[in-house]
């Protein structure tokens, strides 16, 4: 006697309509908002010192923007019955022994010493990169001439090299700027052509130059915006270099003169007076410090964030 096997379930299940779930829909988005390359937040959740970096940075560009306006006095005014007064209510950082609100000079001092880093750096790397763009592209005896030449610079230690330039120029703080574009540009010079090697023999340079593109087509087109996020991580490392050399100068009597109210001179007008008005070089000492360990770390972190060998997809090249 036969009898009929059971036939299995289909294993082919009907679904019906689906409705979609608002929340996950706009966690998604919120997920794809968070990975988009343009936001910050990604970059803050990596680290906190990543967010220690930003919000440092921040509060100094906004103390250079609006430093002066909010400052409480003139940082120039002399008061004559408030000399060498301590940290008091009337003056947060105290006075110097012409009774000048340190709070005020150290505010306006902030813009000077952003303004100062941000021309050397700008000095700096438009021609290290124009140079260092040229020379990986050109080759040949113009590379090797614009090596040695970068090489001769790089040959003297650069903070010494800088002053004395700016000895032999005469102290103030043009010539201190002069000087220190002067110790920079090589660096990027060297770092960009580095770069372009690199990159001069992918297939998007090479289908470019079999289409008769020009030089300058080429390292605008392809290799300016292929060398671009290195070169934003090294300005922001630079940026705390620029202004710490630039306050050193100052110490020293090469860079601003008095009663220019630049950290690196207020440093120097208190040095006699640390054991009777400490207060006098401290708080531009923090300041100093506190301003070139926010760049550090935006620096780091950003080149951490970009660094394709790190970050996988980030970073990657752009034909």
């Amino acid at each position: 006697m036969t009898g009929q096997m059971p036939r299995p379930p289909d294993p082919v299940r009907m679904t019906g309509e689906v409705t979609a779930d608002p929340g996950r829909l706009a966690g998604a988005a919120a997920s794809r908002w968070r990975r988009a390359p343009g936001t910050v937040e990604p970059f803050l959740a990596e680290s906190r010192l990543n967010v220690a970096g930003v919000v440092i940075v921040a509060l100094v560009l906004l103390l250079a923007v609006f430093g002066p306006a909010i400052a409480p006095q003139n940082p120039d005014q002399i008061n004559l019955f408030a000399v060498l007064q301590p940290p008091s209510v009337h003056h947060w950082f105290g006075t110097d022994n012409l009774g000048r609100d340190l709070f005020s000079r150290v505010l306006v001092g902030t813009r000077i010493s952003v303004e100062v880093a941000a021309i050397i750096l700008s000095l700096s790397v438009l021609f290290g990169t124009a140079l260092g763009i040229v020379s990986g592209l050109a080759g040949g005896l113009a590379d090797e001439i614009v090596m040695r030449v970068t090489d001769l610079f790089l040959a003297f230690p650069g903070f010494i090299l800088a002053a004395a330039i700016a000895a032999t120029l005469g102290p103030s703080l043009q010539h201190t700027v002069l000087a220190l574009a002067v110790v920079f540009w090589p660096w990027y010079t060297r770092l960009i052509r580095g770069q372009v090697l690199s990159l001069r023999e992918r297939e998007f340079i090479l289908a470019a130059r079999v289409a008769r593109a020009g030089t300058i087509w080429i390292a605008t087109r392809h290799v300016a915006r292929n060398v671009l996020s290195i070169l934003v991580v090294q300005v922001s490392l630079d940026v705390g270099y620029a202004i710490l050399a630039t306050s050193s100068l100052s110490f020293l009597g090469l860079g601003a003169q008095p009663p220019s109210p630049e950290w690196g001179a207020i440093i120097a007008e208190g040095r006699g007076y640390i054991q009777t008005a400490w207060w006098w070089s401290t708080f531009a000492g923090i300041a100093l410090a506190l301003t070139v360990l926010g760049f550090n770390l935006l620096g780091d972190g950003l080149r951490d964030w970009i660094d394709p060998r790190l970050r996988g997809s980030i970073g990657g090249l752009q034909e």
